[in-house]
């Protein structure tokens, strides 16, 4: 494909409009429009952005060769399904649908119809991340915190599904071994859903990963900490920053050396946006694919169920 790819976004909340945003200023992009059921939402964002207004994502159909949804979780299936139907590349925010069963369904379409899905996991492309990646092997501790104030958006799932499933797929890409078994514990404070979560997951190797999730916290904190038997690695999400130390022998004597290395300050968003366009445009699998979308979404509700039973 030599031309611009056509992208629409349909959900233009908070994060859909990031979406439109960045896809207006690709240069392998053309933007035809946005979609959004509230109105004036779309339209004031497709005003922004020099674009159409659809209230329909069915109304795009025709003129798209890829989309990307940021609608509520509930929808995403319904949204989805079409343009999967018509082999049109998809990429589904996180969580990828409501239960395991719906991912099952649009990973079936894609499949079947040849078209590319993506799930919208964007600390997969984070620069600290894809620093870390190389360096980490076999750990056998990691801890994870992931804390935000209040928000506004994002109320329809818990936190679990909200926050903790973007360290969920991290771990699961990074540690690269199956979960045996998941503890939890969770608390519904501000909301009927679960707003502060904690849970410990065993991985086959051994790998033992401690994860904490809150949307009540008073500062936000975004870092994921490996500890493996030559090296400890810490990366800060927010800050996009990887430490590195390791102990080494000086003389006899060991030390301990390290400190921060390069990322990059590439937004992660964009890399993800950019990544999953070229998947459209070569027909190849975007680096964060529907079945690892269904992958996080799985543990995430063993996370989800353990928490019901304790």
């Amino acid at each position: 494909m030599t031309q611009k790819l056509r992208v629409a976004v349909v959900g233009v909340g908070h994060h859909g409009e990031r979406h439109a945003r960045i896809l207006a200023g690709l240069d392998a992009v053309d933007l035809v429009g946005v979609v959004d059921a509230d109105e004036d939402r779309a339209r004031a964002v497709a005003e922004r952005y020099s674009v159409p207004a659809y209230v329909n994502a069915e109304q795009v159909l025709d003129h798209v060769d890829a989309v990307t949804v940021a609608v509520p979780t509930v929808a995403h299936v319904g949204v989805a399904m079409p343009f999967l139907t018509r082999r049109i590349g998809v990429l589904v925010e996180k969580p990828i649908a409501a239960s395991i069963a719906e991912a099952d369904r649009l990973i079936d379409l894609a499949e079947r119809h040849g078209a590319v899905l993506a799930t919208g996991h964007t600390e997969r492309f984070n620069p600290a991340v894809t620093a870390a990646r190389p360096l980490i092997h076999d750990p056998r501790f990691i801890e994870v915190h992931r804390l935000g104030t209040f928000p506004e958006r994002s109320l329809d799932i818990d936190v679990i599904f909200d926050l903790m499933i973007h360290d969920i797929d991290v771990l699961l890409a990074l540690v690269g071994s199956e979960v045996v078994s998941v503890e939890a514990v969770g608390v519904a404070v501000l909301t009927p859903r679960t707003d502060i979560a904690n849970a410990r997951i065993r991985f086959a190797s051994g790998c033992v990963a401690n994860l904490t999730a809150s949307r009540i916290s008073r500062e936000r904190v975004r870092k994921i900490r490996f500890f493996q038997h030559d090296a400890y690695i810490s990366i800060d999400y927010g800050a996009k920053e990887l430490e590195v130390y390791r102990l080494v022998r000086v003389d006899g004597r060991p030390v301990i050396q390290g400190g921060r290395l390069p990322t990059g300050d590439d937004e992660p968003l964009r890399l993800e946006l950019e990544d999953f366009v070229e998947a459209v445009r070569t027909g190849r699998a975007p680096q964060v694919t529907g079945r690892a979308g269904r992958e996080a979404l799985a543990v995430a509700t063993l996370v989800s169920q353990q928490m019901a039973q304790g």
